[in-house]
């Protein structure tokens, strides 16, 4: 019972950096894990980070570690996904996702989607 909302998806250029934003709607934001996923047109979504309800632990897809970095202000409601040196196979289609861990099977929650373009 939350829905979710991207932000901040633009055209960049190869090495640029980028904060993209999801906020959450409704009460208890902070009993949810959160993560990123991307989707090319025609391809597979994909995982990308995710974050603890504390915020205290995160995982990335080896694509991006190093580069990308997650973090939430559970006060704001709001999960950020920092991207650096950004490539262009980084293009694609980011989607916010909600994670109730009392309800197995995954990710219950998702986000409209914001495109993000990377030019060489």
């Amino acid at each position: 019972q939350v829905q979710l909302s991207e932000s901040g998806g633009r055209l960049v250029q190869a090495g640029d950096s980028l904060r993209l934003s999801c906020i959450a709607s409704g009460r208890a934001f902070s009993d949810y894990a959160m993560g990123w996923f991307r989707q090319v047109p025609g391809q597979e979504r994909k995982f990308v980070a995710a974050i603890s309800m504390g915020g205290a632990d995160t995982y990335y897809t080896d694509s991006v570690k190093t580069r990308f970095f997650i973090s939430r202000d559970n006060a704001k409601n709001t999960v950020y996904l920092d991207m650096n040196n950004l490539r262009v196979e980084d293009t694609a289609i980011y989607f916010c996702a909600a994670d109730d861990p009392q309800i197995l099977g995954g990710y219950e929650y998702w986000g409209q989607g914001t495109q993000v373009t990377v030019s060489s």
